[in-house]
């Protein structure tokens, strides 16, 4: 016997984008961060040096938001960006092209304060 599941409704949350040199990550939560939609380029079909690609990162948002608002009815948001990968502007794009409301975009990528302890000097 299944059971089924009672329609969610989540109509405000976040949306986490993290954009790294190889991969593109979404991430749609509600409004106290538990995730109900997840997304990642290799999901969709891109594998190797695809996944780090502009068009992976647009498919996979596209894909993450129309799943959000028909099982969700997702409809309002804040847009997280995280990270400097080929991936952040063309998925922000496609944030921009739905039919969600975005509330405002914040950049949370971390910013090193010191980094770590240079090399030794070389001496030849």
């Amino acid at each position: 016997m299944i059971k089924k599941q009672a329609k969610r409704s989540v109509i405000k949350g976040k949306i986490y984008i993290t954009s790294t040199f190889n991969n593109t990550l979404v991430t749609i939560t509600d409004e106290r961060g538990n995730p109900i939609v997840v997304g990642s380029t290799g999901m969709h079909g891109f594998s190797g040096t695809r996944k780090s690609t502009p068009y992976a990162a647009t498919v996979t948002t596209e894909n993450a938001l129309k799943k959000a608002e028909e099982k969700f009815d997702f409809q309002v948001a804040d847009v997280l960006v995280k990270g400097i990968g080929p991936g952040r502007e063309a998925s922000l794009r496609a944030v921009k092209a739905s039919r969600i409301d975005i509330n405002r975009i914040i950049d949370i990528t971390p910013v090193p304060h010191n980094g770590v302890r240079p090399p030794k000097i070389r001496r030849v």
